[in-house]
């Protein structure tokens, strides 16, 4: 099995339900490239280094965290998997209509490069109704987002949404 895996995703921002499937992800691999997509073609909240800087500062103080590196990548997924000379990706899945985007991309992926497999984990249970989406709808109306995502996370989208660090979560 490979020794190395790489965990995509836009990360905008990261969420507990990331850092969960990080860390079960890092019980399974040696080592876990954290590969943040930077798309010109979708709007993102936060810039590619910042999404890269919040997942470093949200994991620092995991026990697993010497496992993972964290990088942007733009274009091809699988371009980049061959780059890293990695054959395994992993992707998260909450529910079904997850299993169903997913399903797709990685028999796309396959196609492309027939080398690759995807690994498809569950976060812990109490963390899969959790999504980015919702996220920034909860900070953007000054909501509680401790339980959502790590605090340096949501210190950094009470920066975004209101310019106010300090606010409690």
């Amino acid at each position: 099995m490979s020794k190395t895996a790489l965990f995509p995703g836009s990360f905008d921002p990261i969420t507990n339900g990331h850092v969960d499937l990080l860390g079960r992800a890092c019980d399974l691999f040696e080592k876990i490239i954290v590969t943040v997509a930077v798309n010109n073609t979708k709007t993102a909240l936060f810039t590619g280094d910042e999404r890269v800087e919040m997942i470093q500062h949200a994991i620092q103080d995991k026990p697993w965290a010497s496992q993972v590196v964290v990088e942007q990548f733009q274009g091809l997924l699988i371009d980049y998997a061959r780059q890293k000379d990695t054959k395994i990706l992993i992707r998260g899945v909450r529910q079904i209509s997850d299993f169903e985007y997913e399903f797709r991309m990685a028999l796309t992926n396959r196609r492309l490069a027939p080398e690759v497999d995807t690994v498809f984990l569950m976060p812990d249970e109490q963390l899969t109704f959790i999504s980015a989406s919702v996220v920034k709808e909860i900070a953007a109306w000054g909501g509680d987002l401790s339980s959502f995502v790590p605090e340096p996370v949501a210190t950094a989208l009470r920066q975004k949404f209101n310019g106010n660090a300090s606010s409690s979560t």
